[in-house]
């Protein structure tokens, strides 16, 4: 037999089991998708429909088995109860009396909670916390990753921030979805369209709530994106239906009643830390004292970025990804 033939056996058989292990996976995926659907663990179930439908690619999986009818009544069992209430500014104490100790202090905290690991940072100043850019936005447009963002303005620290347009899973960063404003200038969106701001104000309070671009203008709104939904507002956890949403990689921004602002990233999809529901972000943003709160994009998205590295563990298997926008320290 010659080398040729041998080397073509050897290719043929390693192919073999390469299908042989690709279709065992599948008949293994499909059984354990059914028997999420029709066995008796109806919280497995949910868990596997929210967070699946939560990421960009994932939904497609979840339609195959699924009825549209089943997946929303799912999702609205386990869902956050859209609130009306804005922030209250009288709640958040002067910050501009801080020390220069106090104004250049962040702290970092590892968290370990029984599905997720993440990053809490607490930043003292909240004036250092603006929306840093990509640059030019649209179609056509690429964003960029959370550390370029980063670098390009000289912070210190950075996270994810606002969503973007992402069909498939395969977008280039370079459209947000909602509305962005950056240093006090509308950088994308309409000024009369109603978005969800989370965005910090003129005397460095962090706002959460619906409100048109022009009225959060109005308002001294000076860096914001569009996201949610909001988890606390005014002191108060939002109403939730069940655990709120399924288990995913979460970035959350929230603000304590000293002015100081909390920045979370919890890693997700992965075996030691599976990721956290709408709730388990809650009852963190609480356990630190959070006055307001609210979800950032997640997902492969999240990243925490400090020192001139990431500190976090990225879900994406490409790493990280071209944003639009990001939270910046500086």
């Amino acid at each position: 037999m010659t080398k040729k033939r041998i080397a073509l056996k050897i290719l043929r058989r390693v192919g073999i089991c390469i299908l042989t292990t690709v279709v065992l996976l599948l008949i293994g995926l499909f059984g354990v998708v059914r028997i999420m659907e029709f066995g008796p663990s109806k919280t497995a179930r949910n868990l596997f429909v929210n967070s699946a439908m939560e990421s960009s690619a994932g939904g497609i999986l979840v339609t195959l088995f699924f009825s549209d009818e089943e997946i929303a009544r799912i999702r609205a069992i386990n869902s956050i109860q859209k609130t009306d209430e804005v922030t209250d500014s009288s709640l958040i104490s002067d910050t501009t009396i801080l020390t220069q100790e106090e104004k250049s202090m962040i702290e970092v905290i590892d968290i370990e909670k029984d599905t997720y690991r993440g990053k809490m940072m607490i930043v003292r100043d909240p004036s250092r916390v603006m929306v840093g850019t990509s640059g030019e936005y649209g179609k056509s447009c690429k964003g960029k990753k959370v550390s370029e963002i980063a670098e390009s303005y000289g912070a210190i620290a950075a996270t994810n921030a606002g969503g973007f347009r992402d069909a498939g899973g395969v977008g280039t960063g370079g459209e947000p979805d909602g509305l962005v404003i950056s240093e006090g200038r509308l950088k994308w969106g309409s000024l009369g369209t109603t978005y969800g701001i989370i965005g910090i104000d003129n005397n460095n309070v962090l706002v959460v709530g619906d409100m048109t671009a022009q009225a959060a203008l109005d308002r001294g709104v000076r860096d914001a994106v569009s996201f949610g939904p909001v988890l606390v507002v005014n002191g108060e956890a939002v109403e939730v239906n069940g655990s709120g949403s399924g288990l995913n990689p979460r970035t959350a921004i929230g603000q304590r009643e000293d002015g100081s602002i909390l920045l979370v990233v919890i890693d997700g999809r992965q075996v030691n830390s599976l990721g956290a529901s709408y709730s388990d972000v809650i009852e963190l943003m609480l356990e630190y004292g959070a006055v307001n709160a609210a979800n950032l994009d997640g997902g492969s998205s999240s990243l925490m970025y400090y020192n001139g590295e990431y500190i976090n563990s990225c879900a994406s298997m490409y790493g990280p990804r071209d944003l639009p926008t990001t939270i910046i320290v500086k």
